[in-house]
Order: structure tokens, then C-alpha cells, then sequence
């Protein structure tokens, strides 16, 4: 035996140890985390173009209310606490500057539009109560403020339009609570198990039947988890219009399918034992049905998304670059989320979309549904958005961003993480082909889209609002629906209005409008509006003239006026409508972008009704105008109020006026019907509650811009499409083998209520 033997066998165990502790700690070691490109936030310190549409900062709004409470020579109360005989600033937002001096300050090099503020204040403390809006500027030091008011809408508003502050609520509250009710102690105690924390309440909304009312029915519910859907069948109508809450009363009270002059004559009633009783079963504080806690435990974790190269946007200031697109985005504090100088591949392709309203229209067996008409804009869509839960609301990994804004208080206020933007892989191909025949192919493209998003509370109802941008040109406004449905209470012939979904609660029928502003500049401000459809002609055969053929042509019309392009909502549209630029593409077609409306929308409310003029906006499907710096919005908060002599009439948009070769904007409504059932409970679901609408390029570009997309994947028969150079999509084992960097889970959503 050879003396070297034994130490050349334990070298060479030892060599083979060494290599499987490498293996075996190599197989245990973490992949390696995800490249970090953050996402650039700038401060708004900046000289971005996109400022000129940035919302106002914390900062600004305080300069503006310090500006008003020194210059108006009237004494101002904090909305917070006003009362309705008091001065005081209900909101404050920023004045979009007129769209030429923007276009001539972005295109043509022009001076930067001054920074102006739109206040909103009510003047209850005054002979002539009423509100007044002021132009306040320049920022971020004002010297100067202009009444607005005449110019926008032709005369004063009436205080009685004023949309209810938070204060006013309180204040009706505490008259139920004080007044009211201790008119009906027995009733209350024995058939509603009353307390002071035991009833929450619900308003309706326009408040009456006449230009100058300010009666509301307050609907009872159980004061518990998701009580929108514990309805104790108790409704009382409190007229409020006095601006001296002393002299505010009880005008009507309902209970259980009967009328009773005031809480008075209930009590009496009842204990007379004049009154079909109905107890409604005490729901515990969760409110058990309605409690939206899971009904099960955690199981398995749901998928989630990651970059694993970084996000592919930006996002400085309120300029957003994504791929081939750029826009500036802004949240009104009444109309929600909007955007402006939305561009592709450098060009401008919409100065402007917006929403303008949230309308739902009720109907029920008792007085306060059946006399809802909700118009979300009057109570602050913006003002409402909400705070946004990581991997629930959007994905774990999106930009989220804060939304300041100041209504209802002097004070500016924070909604924490209340938009968020981020990339989606849509989990399909935006466009693919298989080929099997002659040669052997495929290509494909993952649809990828950028989506901005907003969530409102407005009430019970929670609106998902979405902008998304596909990298074929395409954008698409979408809403979602979910959140609590509203109820009456279930007696008589309830079931005329809804299903019933709990023992005493009946999910009452509703509509669900939505309008939209879109200002599309297609290859520059003046287009025209193109209908193209189709139309089947009867010819002869060519090469069999015995034999007929039906074969479908193109129709093609210029729609030169307002009242042509004026669609009522359940007439046929044509199913191509197009904003036509002045310029070709290359194949001698005018370049436009098509609006495709997708609405499930209910009835429009009859246009002999008294208020129907208020929401005129509703009668169509899509109506284009002239653009018009005195038609900024479809409608006015102040229309809630006073529906019968409205502040804004967008029927009076359209009186015929020529619309070729002009600034053009398309109002789009958009919605669905809702008649709640079982599965509406605990709340309603987003699936099939969603409507929107598209804007497509339609002969825009020579060929489909995402062509140029770096996402396409292409390989033949003869390639080695396991090569990373020839296929990407083989290289994703190397490529996304990371560990995405999760930001620890926060939520701000309790703080600052």
C-alpha cells in the first residue's frame, strides 16, 4: 500500500465536502432583492410646467384664508363651528387658469399663468345672505381678490343653495337629539331601545319640493357597524331653513308605513296603542350581518405583484411619465380626480379629463328613499377620497401619494395615501399571433397599463375612480362601485322598489349616473366630429349576377352641430364616433381618437320632472359642445339644493351651435342600474358595478404605436427561443429571480377624521 494513499483520499473528501457545503449554503442564501429605482417625488418647489395645474399646497391655502379674513372687512367664523347665520370659508380649491394663456404659456412659450385660489364663502350674517365666490391671487402671496360670482352664474346664489356644511349635520343631530325626540320618550324606549349613542341617521338629499326649501327627511338606523342596512323604520322630516337654529322644527315624522304630524303625535299615538309595531332585533356594535370582518380565517397568501427591475414610471410633482406618456394630475375637492395635458409620443392628446358628477337616483315605499337624488359633487367627491390600504385597494408596491385640501374648516386637512399610481400587468395579451400556416411564428405583447387611481366615501357608497393608459394609445376612464348599499325598511308593498336582503331591510332600487368631462385636442385644438358605422347594401354578384350578395359598407357623417352631436341616452349611437384632427395619417385618413362608452346605465328622470333640468347632463349618452371658458363644468354644487331653479343647466349647453373645425369636449355619461340583492350584503362587490368609458386612437398613427413597445416578444420555429436575445420572456428565471422590498404595512386613515 502506498504510505500517501490515506492523505490523497482525505484531501479528496475533503475536497468533496468543501463542495457540497458550497451547494448546500448556496441553495439556503436568499435571492438577492429587486433593483430599488425609487419613485422621483419632487417638491413643489419645482418649475415643472405641469404646477400650473398642481393642486394648492398646505401652505398657500393658509396664506389665501389669512388673505380673506384681513380684506373683506367681515368677520369670518371657522366653518367648523359656523352656524348658518355666521360668515365663514367653506372651501378652498385652485382656479384652473383659462386653457389659452396655458396653452400659450406650454406651446408657445408664453409667461406662466399667475397661481390664483377659488374660495367659496358663505355670508349667512349679512341683510342678503348669501354665497359668494372669489378669485384670490397671486400666490403664494395674494393681493387681490375678484366676485366671481355674477360671471359664472348670471346673478347671486341664493343662501338656501348652499350645500350643508359638516357643522350643519352636527347641528341637526343635536336638535333630533334634544328637541325631537324627548317629544316621544315611550315610543323611543320601548320600541327603538333609545339611548343617545343607539340611533345614527342618515340625510336625503335635495331637501323639499320648491326653490327656498330646506326640509329634510333624516332616516334611523341601528348605530352600529354598516348601519346604512339596519333600518328601524323611523324617518323625520326636520325643516332647517331658519338661519336661527332655535326656530328649526319637525315637519312631518314616518314610521312603519304611516304619517304623523310630529314626534308629539307619535307618542301619542303609540301609547293610545294606535300603531303597528314593528321591533327590530338590537344588533350587537359589529352589527353582525353587515360586519364587513372575515367570515373565515387567513389561508394562503393572494398573489401579488413586483418590478423586479424597478418601476418603469415617474412621478415628479404632479407629472407622471410612463413609457410613451406624460399628464399632470390634480384632485378637485368637489369633483375628485382629474387630469390635464395628457400627451402620447410628445403630442397632445387631451387637455382635459375630469369627472363632473356621481348622480343616484332612488326609489322606495318610504319618504326618505323615495326622495333621494343624491349629487355627490355637492358634497366633495375630492373631499371625500380616502385613505389607501397597501395590497388592498392598489397594489402592495404602487406610488402612493397624499391629498391636501381645505373645506368645511379654515384649516387645510390631509387625507394620507389617498392616490396611488402603478403598473399592472393585466395578466393578458394587449395583441398576439400564433401561426401555423406557412410560416412558423409567434409574437405577443403583455398588456401592461399605467393606472392612477382615487377611492371616495362619499356616504355608503365607495367609488374606485380609474384613469388607465395602455401603450397602445388607448385611455380608459373607468368607476367601480362597491361599499354599503343604502335600505329602507321593509313594509307594505316594499318589494315594488327593491329585494328584500334582511329580515326588516329592504335594498331599494337606485341609478347610478356618471358624467365626465373630456377636452381631447387631437393634433391640435380644432377637430371635428366624425360618425362612422355600418349599413348592409344588396348587390349582384359580380361573377354570378343571377345570385345576390348582403355585404356590410361603411357610412361615414360629419356631425356639423351641437344638436346632432347631442346622443340621448337609450337612442342608437353610432358605434364610431371620432374627434377628426385637420391633419392625415399616412394613408390619407384624417387622424382621430375614437370614444367608446361602455354604461349599463338605468332610466333618465323624465324631463317633465320640476328637477330634471338640474341634471340635464343625464338625458345623454354623449353630447359634444363648443368648448367654453363660461361652461367649465356640467353642473354646480348648487344644484343639490335647488335642483328646481338650477345654478348650471347643461341642456343650455347645446343650442345648436357649429361644431366643425372647433375647440370641441365630449360630456360622456356613463353608470348602471343597481336593484341590491341577497349578495349586496354585508356590502356591494366591484364585479359587473363598473362603467366607463375608452379613448382609442382611430387613424391617429400609421400603424399601432406599441410596436415600439420594448415588451414584445417574437420568435420563429428556426430560433432558439430559449436565448435571452431572441426571446426576454426565457430570461425571467434570472431576471425576476429577486426578493421584492415591501415598505413595512402603515395606514393613516384613522388620524385627522
Amino acid at each position: 500500500m502506498n504510505p500517501k494513499l490515506p492523505y490523497v483520499l482525505l484531501a479528496g473528501a475533503a475536497v468533496i465536502i468543501f463542495i457540497l457545503s458550497c451547494t448546500l449554503l448556496s441553495r439556503g442564501r436568499r435571492s438577492p432583492s429587486c433593483e430599488s429605482q425609487p419613485h422621483i417625488v419632487e417638491k413643489t418647489g419645482s418649475t415643472s410646467q405641469s404646477l400650473v395645474f398642481a393642486d394648492l399646497t398646505p401652505e398657500e391655502m393658509v396664506q389665501v384664508v389669512r388673505y380673506l379674513q384681513g380684506n373683506l372687512g367681515v368677520r369670518l367664523v371657522d366653518a367648523s363651528r359656523a352656524k348658518p347665520s355666521d360668515n365663514c370659508i367653506a372651501s378652498v380649491d385652485l382656479q384652473v387658469p383659462a386653457k389659452a394663456e396655458v396653452l400659450r404659456f406650454l406651446d408657445g412659450g408664453g409667461a406662466r399663468p399667475p397661481r390664483e385660489a377659488l374660495a367659496v364663502l358663505y355670508f349667512g350674517n349679512q341683510p342678503d345672505p348669501n354665497v359668494t365666490e372669489y378669485v384670490v391671487g397671486p400666490l403664494p402671496t395674494p393681493a387681490y381678490h375678484r366676485d366671481v360670482t355674477v360671471q359664472k352664474y348670471g346673478g347671486k346664489v341664493p343662501y338656501h343653495r348652499r350645500p350643508m356644511l359638516g357643522t350643519e349635520y352636527e347641528q341637526v343631530g343635536a336638535f333630533l337629539e334634544t328637541v325631537a325626540f324627548p317629544a316621544a320618550p315611550t315610543f323611543l324606549k320601548e320600541v327603538l331601545e333609545y339611548d343617545s349613542t343607539s340611533v345614527a341617521f342618515q340625510t336625503t338629499a335635495p331637501h323639499g319640493f320648491q326653490s327656498g326649501d330646506r326640509k329634510s327627511w333624516f332616516i334611523m338606523f341601528q348605530n352600529v357597524s354598516g348601519f346604512f342596512v339596519h333600518p328601524v323604520g323611523l324617518e323625520v322630516l326636520v325643516d332647517h331653513s331658519s338661519l336661527d337654529i332655535a326656530q328649526w322644527a319637525v315637519s312631518r315624522v314616518f314610521y312603519n308605513g304611516q304619517y304623523y304630524r310630529d314626534m308629539v303625535q307619535l307618542e301619542s299615538a303609540y301609547v293610545q296603542g294606535r300603531i303597528s309595531v314593528v321591533k327590530v332585533r338590537k344588533a350587537p356594535r359589529d352589527g353582525d350581518f353587515s360586519s364587513m370582518k372575515p367570515r373565515a380565517p387567513s389561508a394562503a397568501l393572494f398573489p401579488l405583484q413586483y418590478e423586479p427591475q424597478g418601476p418603469r414610471y415617474s412621478v415628479r410633482n404632479n407629472h407622471v411619465l410612463f413609457q410613451a406618456w406624460s399628464f399632470a394630475f390634480g384632485m378637485s375637492v368637489n369633483t375628485g380626480l382629474r387630469l390635464f395635458d395628457i400627451r402620447h409620443k410628445g403630442e397632445r392628446v387631451a387637455y382635459e379629463i375630469s369627472v363632473q358628477e356621481a348622480l343616484s337616483v332612488y326609489g322606495s315605499n318610504c319618504p326618505g328613499g323615495m326622495s333621494t337624488r343624491y349629487m355627490d359633487g355637492s358634497f366633495g367627491i375630492g373631499r371625500y377620497t380616502s385613505p389607501l390600504v397597501r395590497g388592498v385597494d392598489c397594489p402592495y408596491l404602487a406610488t402612493y401619494l397624499d391629498v391636501h385640501y381645505l373645506a368645511h374648516s379654515q384649516v387645510s386637512r390631509i387625507s394620507k395615501t389617498a392616490l396611488c399610481i402603478f403598473e399592472q400587468n393585466l395578466g393578458s395579451p394587449l395583441r398576439r399571433h400564433y401561426s401555423n400556416l406557412q410560416s412558423l411564428y409567434y409574437g405577443g405583447l403583455v398588456n401592461s397599463a399605467l393606472v392612477v387611481r382615487s377611492i371616495a366615501t362619499v356616504g355608503n357608497y365607495d367609488y374606485v375612480w380609474d384613469f388607465i393608459f395602455y401603450q397602445n394609445g388607448a385611455i380608459e376612464g373607468k368607476v367601480q362601485a362597491t361599499g354599503y348599499a343604502s335600505s329602507s325598511f321593509l313594509h307594505g308593498d316594499g318589494l315594488r322598489y327593491g329585494n328584500r336582503v334582511w329580515e326588516h331591510t329592504l335594498g331599494t332600487i337606485h341609478t347610478h349616473s356618471i358624467n365626465y368631462k373630456v377636452d381631447l385636442d387631437v393634433g391640435g385644438v380644432k377637430n371635428s366630429l366624425v360618425a362612422h358605422d355600418m349599413a348592409f347594401e344588396m348587390v349582384r354578384a359580380p361573377w354570378s349576377p343571377e345570385q345576390q350578395i348582403e355585404r356590410p359598407r361603411l357610412t361615414k357623417k360629419v356631425l356639423d352641430t351641437e344638436d346632432q352631436a347631442a346622443f340621448r341616452l337609450q337612442l342608437k349611437t353610432p358605434r364610431y364616433i371620432y374627434f377628426a384632427a385637420n391633419s392625415k395619417n399616412k394613408w390619407g385618413h384624417q387622424r382621430g381618437y375614437r370614444i367608446q362608452i361602455t354604461s349599463f346605465v338605468g332610466d333618465h328622470v323624465p324631463e317633465a320632472s320640476s328637477m330634471e333640468r338640474a341634471i340635464s347632463w343625464a338625458r345623454y349618452q354623449l353630447a359634444v359642445t363648443r368648448r367654453k371658458e363660461e361652461e367649465p363644468t356640467s353642473t354646480s354644487i348648487y344644484n343639490q339644493n335647488d335642483p328646481w331653479t338650477p345654478t348650471v343647466a347643461f341642456a343650455d349647453f347645446i343650442n345648436n351651435e357649429t361644431i366643425t373645425n372647433e375647440d370641441l369636449v365630449a360630456w360622456i355619461t356613463t353608470g348602471f342600474l343597481h336593484i341590491p340583492h341577497s349578495e349586496d350584503i354585508p356590502n356591494t362587490v366591484t364585479v359587473g358595478n363598473s362603467a366607463g368609458f375608452l379613448l382609442r386612437p382611430y387613424n391617429y398613427y400609421d400603424l399601432d404605436p406599441s410596436i415600439y413597445s420594448h415588451d414584445g416578444v417574437f420568435f420563429t420555429s428556426e430560433q432558439d427561443f430559449m436565448a435571452c436575445e431572441i426571446n426576454p420572456i426565457a430570461c425571467l428565471p434570472k431576471t425576476a429571480s429577486c426578493l421584492p422590498n415591501f415598505p413595512p404595512f402603515t395606514y393613516d386613515g384613522f388620524q385627522n377624521i
